[in-house]
């Protein structure tokens, strides 16, 4: 059974189905919170009519509140149509009134508090009344003093009131619930149509994000190039004159022997296996012949390193983006790591080409397959971080091989 996702859709189905729907009552609810956002609205203009120009921000705590409680009767949340603004003062205040959207929701405002508060009133009033029918019966037979007259039939009895509740005030009811949910309805297009984001307002936020994710891009390649030049420079070098100076000790301890020179030795060892990894890991992080040659070279000294042989048809005319680069490269290094590891390949073949202003990169290997992004957090990071410049990537890998690695990551040549 399908949902219905809008109340126009659920009114358009069985009746009866719809009044034992959700619609009815998301409508009502929707209807008796304008009810109270209409008071506490006016509460809160009546002191700003001493400030007249502070009425032209009245419409922006409204509008903001209006978009949360049309989750009532919209199935997904409606944005924020503004642009990011200083926190407060006078900047914040300049790009609020220059913006179309806060007028709009000056508009909705002002339609708020006049037509649609009467319309709301009025529904809940009549639903009132309707209600007071359908108890009746309880508040004739608890003696209350009801007395409903109408010319000589008067209602004085519970069987009367019995029979006013099941004639008049069940079915009163019930085309009620049907008109508040058409003005629920109408009421939350209205809204919608007012205080979304228009068009050109959910480019400028798509525009807004790119900038934001390539501000975050760059930063990260900057602190990756930090912490690469604070390895290189400061750790390895440590590293580098600690090897060294054992190495003399262990030389001038040899004639000596015993168990200071043998230790000595270990130590030697240790630095160099140390300095080793460390230089291992400088390169994963952005190798130097990445900045100083291009994709093309890096990916061909990857390959010379790889245990097993890498067939490399990698052609690129011109230098990419630093940060297209160093993804790609990454990709490449982490799929031929993985390909060693765990596929138990013995052939790798890396190809490459740009695709008018895309980088269309494939690693294949002959393994025996079963690699799945969502069983490791490393393929899980490839996609990840392919998303991060906007690219796409495809793994697959069936049962016994082979597995392919796709990227296009979009790209232009410096």
């Amino acid at each position: 059974m399908t949902v219905a996702t809008s109340v126009w859709r659920a009114m358009a189905g069985n009746p009866v189905r719809f009044v034992l729907s959700r619609w009815p009552w998301r409508s009502l609810a929707y209807v008796l919170s304008s009810v109270a956002v209409i008071s506490i609205a006016w509460l809160a203009i009546m002191p700003l009519l001493l400030f007249p120009p502070l009425l032209l921000l009245a419409g922006i705590p409204i509008g903001a509140l209006e978009r949360h409680r049309l989750g009532f009767m919209e199935p997904l949340a409606v944005p924020d149509p503004h642009a990011p603004a200083p926190a407060s003062g006078w900047a914040w205040v300049r790009r609020r009134v220059t913006e179309a959207a806060t007028w709009r929701e000056l508009g909705y405002c002002a339609c708020l508090l006049s037509v649609l508060a009467l319309l709301d009133l009025a529904a809940v009033f009549v639903l009132i009344s309707c209600l007071l029918l359908v108890a009746l019966p309880l508040l004739v037979g608890w003696g209350w003093g009801v007395h409903i007259a109408v010319d000589t039939w008067t209602v004085e009895t519970v069987g009367r009131a019995c029979a006013v509740a099941g004639l008049v005030g069940i079915p009163a009811t019930v085309v009620t619930l049907y008109g508040i949910s058409v003005l629920g309805g109408a009421q939350a297009a209205f809204a919608k149509w007012l205080l979304a984001p228009t068009g050109a307002e959910m480019n400028r936020q798509v525009e807004e994000l790119a900038r934001s994710r390539s501000r975050l891009v760059n930063a990260f390649e900057a602190e990756r190039r930090r912490i690469e030049r604070d390895l290189h420079d400061g750790a390895q070098q440590h590293l580098v004159l600690l090897t060294m100076k054992l190495g003399l000790a262990e030389r001038h301890m040899a004639d000596a022997g015993g168990r200071a020179g043998e230790l000595v030795g270990e130590a030697h060892e240790q630095a160099r296996l140390a300095l080793t990894t460390l230089r291992d890991q400088i390169r994963g992080i952005h190798p130097q012949i990445l900045t100083d040659l291009g994709l093309t070279e890096a990916v061909r000294e990857l390959a010379e390193r790889c245990p097993i042989p890498v067939e490399v048809d990698l052609y690129l005319p011109g230098r990419l983006p630093p940060e297209i680069e160093s993804t790609a490269y990454f990709v490449v290094s982490e799929a031929l790591t993985n390909a060693v590891r765990h596929a138990a390949a013995t052939r790798i073949q890396i190809s490459g080409r740009l695709a008018g202003q895309r980088l269309a990169l494939a690693i294949v290997d002959d393994g025996r397959g079963g690699a799945e992004p969502s069983l490791g957090t490393g393929m899980r990071g490839l996609v990840d971080r392919v998303a991060v410049v906007a690219g796409t990537l495809e793994i697959s890998s069936p049962q016994g091989g082979p597995t392919t690695v796709r990227i296009e990551l979009p790209c232009r040549y410096e």
